[in-house]
């Protein structure tokens, strides 16, 4: 079945079918909310919302559209709301000395190079909305077009935006490669 079927069959009350999506995109929505908050325990509360709040909002999808799309909308919410409520610790930005130890405390990283520890460091300097679009197309490696959907805008932004906060990725790096 197709996720968009399989939300269908939720939406319809049938929520014995979360647990396939679960199963299907639990991953990419953590690895996701993991790069976004750069914090790993906090992804994993995050991801839990997001399952939570696909249920609790199920009549708010709509046949036809792309499943993976809303899924992530429904993340980028959920992190949203995170952040809403905790403005004052993302105020003064990442901490990215604390964020190399956090990094450092998972297998996945911990054979990283030096370049890649800058390069997470140089993304948790970027603004919010820079660092997501950047997840979302170069780590989660979706699709303008699907971007576009999530942002609810065209194309043609999403490209523009994207060049500009690769512009400001490599301006942070360059910044600290000098600095260490």
């Amino acid at each position: 079945m197709t996720d968009e079927s399989l939300m269908e069959a939720v939406k319809h009350g049938n929520l014995q079918q979360v647990s396939v999506l679960f199963e299907r995109h639990h991953k990419a929505i953590f690895n996701f909310l993991a790069k976004m908050a750069m914090d790993r325990e906090l992804a994993e509360d995050l991801t839990q919302n997001v399952f939570l709040r696909l249920i609790k909002y199920r009549n708010s999808y709509q046949e036809g559209k792309r499943f993976q799309s809303w899924l992530y909308q429904v993340a980028r919410n959920v992190f949203s709301d995170h952040y809403q409520l905790n403005k004052k610790m993302y105020s003064k930005g990442m901490d990215v000395e604390k964020l190399k130890d956090t990094l450092a405390d998972t297998n996945e990283f911990h054979d990283q190079t030096e370049r890649e520890v800058l390069l997470h460091q140089s993304l948790a300097l970027l603004a919010h909305e820079d660092r997501e679009l950047l997840v979302l197309t170069r780590f989660e490696q979706m699709k303008y077009e699907d971007v576009a959907a999530v942002m609810e805008t065209t194309v043609a932004n999403i490209k523009v935006k994207v060049h500009r906060a690769i512009g400001r990725l490599r301006q942070h790096y360059f910044e600290l490669e000098k600095t260490n």
